[in-house]
């Protein structure tokens, strides 16, 4: 594999798995996989230049009517998409619309950028990923078609043990911890051709079970603190990402701009960047 690869900018495109929830900053901000795997590749190349998109709650239609064309606009090395889990895990889901929607944004991306980059995401160990398995591996079955079509690359979280591991997943049962946002940044870095730092595949050591005490405690405060207000939103009509645009995206310029590192020899986080708008068009 070529571990020379050098890329100059990266565009994040998705829902809450790529915006970085549940890897929280004291600040209060997110610092996911990709803000991660951005500092790794500005890192290597002075210069760089980074957005992120990506929207928690977004289902594949708003992902693509609200971030794609931003995406288009950057002409970026490497654009990464993420969608299509929150349509499949719904009650209800038209997985034909799912399958048309992520098609089109494959099809516009895939031309726009140097190398694409998608992902079978990675489901949590217990009861509701067994329910919603078939969907899901019917999205990712659509994933690695287009991605033959389309000379994307693949990343297979999916088919990673390690990451259904309850230990690598915040308490809301939705999305991963630090350790399993650095775990992905290190697997798309890997697919990008560059040298391994880690093994993200790796099995955490094993552990004592909770008991039936402490697991029914950890079932009543998830319900209380996510699932209900989950509930409460699609019964409503609601999203937890109503009126939030990305992080790297200007609501009022109706476009995204970049972020760049002040000090090309230490990156440091991708909140300490600097902005970058691009040239206004005549």
């Amino acid at each position: 594999m070529e571990t020379n690869a050098s890329y100059t900018s990266l565009v994040a495109v998705g829902d809450s798995f790529t915006e970085g929830m549940s890897d929280l900053l004291p600040d209060g901000s997110y610092r996911g996989w990709a803000d991660v795997l951005a500092g790794r590749l500005a890192s290597r190349t002075p210069g760089f230049r980074y957005a992120n998109l990506a929207v928690r709650g977004k289902l594949i239609g708003q992902i693509v009517e609200e971030q794609v064309d931003a995406a288009v606009a950057m002409r970026a090395d490497v654009v990464t998409l993420v969608g299509g889990l929150n349509d499949a895990l719904r009650p209800s889901c038209d997985m034909g619309m799912v399958r048309a929607r992520l098609e089109e944004a494959v099809e516009r991306l895939a031309p726009s950028c140097g190398k694409l980059v998608l992902m079978r995401s990675p489901g949590r160990n217990g009861p509701v990923m067994e329910r919603f398995r078939p969907r899901m591996e019917e999205l990712f079955s659509l994933v690695d078609e287009l991605a033959a079509r389309h000379d994307a690359a693949v990343v297979d979280l999916y088919g990673a043990p390690a990451l259904g591991d309850p230990r690598l997943w915040d308490v809301d049962r939705l999305h991963l911890t630090a350790d399993g946002h650095r775990r992905v940044a290190e697997a798309v870095w890997q697919t990008l051709g560059l040298p391994p730092k880690s093994d993200w595949r790796a099995s955490l050591p094993s552990a004592v079970p909770p008991n039936w005490a402490v697991r029914r405690v950890a079932d009543l405060r998830f319900a209380r603190r996510h699932l209900l207000p989950w509930i409460g939103r699609r019964l409503t009509g609601r999203s937890s990402g109503d009126g939030r645009t990305g992080a790297q995206y200007s609501a009022e310029r109706g476009q995204a701009f970049w972020v760049t590192p002040v000090d090309a020899h230490d990156p440091g986080p991708v909140a300490t960047w600097r902005r970058v708008d691009p040239p206004a068009h005549p």
